[in-house]
């Protein structure tokens, strides 16, 4: 067998929104079928529901008072190369951070936008219009992506090929964190 044929091209296969779940989010209460401030057991039920299967982990601890997991779906009809969301908690606290894929994961509408597996600069196009519209404040992520505040979503780009596309991250700081970058794990802001 020569390199060529060796080389899995399905990795990076963008889903199309025909195949997604559609999922609504409400900004620091719900993410499609998954309530912050869930359990891990709540969270892998409802997501089974969904068609998903899970895998969890410990995480590094963010607090040394507080033990971290990180719960990854996959969909259970797939061949589970990559898991379509990430979800983390918090001991006592329960889900603060849910990452969605943007290769695989659920398309998340907000406020009538798509917000996964989109071309970035696109997506920051329609964000900035819509802001602009509605008298919202947008502001830049330290990764320079665009969001808007309030909100409670990060936004990043990952790589789809040769293309990139748009990936999120959906949190709640639920009272024990200031900001997004207090509450997501260092591993969500290397995504992609």
């Amino acid at each position: 067998m020569n390199d060529h044929q060796a080389v899995e091209t399905d990795y990076w296969v963008v889903l199309a929104d025909t195949e997604r779940e559609q999922w609504g989010y409400m900004p620091s209460k719900a993410l499609g079928p998954l309530s912050f401030g869930t359990t891990r057991r709540e969270a892998v039920s409802v997501m089974a529901e969904h068609g998903f299967s899970s895998a969890e982990s410990e995480i590094e601890r963010w607090n040394p008072q507080r033990a971290q997991w990180r719960v990854e779906f996959s969909r259970a009809q797939s061949d589970d190369r990559r898991p379509a969301v990430k979800c983390y908690f918090v001991e006592g606290v329960g889900l603060t951070c849910v990452l969605v894929d943007g290769l695989c994961g659920p398309q998340v509408i907000l406020r009538g936008l798509r917000l996964i597996g989109r071309v970035p600069s696109e997506l920051d196009a329609e964000m900035e219009a819509h802001a602009l519209e509605q008298g919202f404040g947008i502001w830049y992520c330290l990764g320079g992506d665009l969001s808007w505040s309030g909100f409670e979503f990060d936004r990043g780009a990952q790589r789809a090929g040769d293309g990139v596309v748009s990936w999120a991250s959906f949190f709640n700081t639920a009272g024990i964190a200031g900001t997004s970058w207090d509450i997501t794990p260092a591993e969500v802001r290397h995504h992609g």
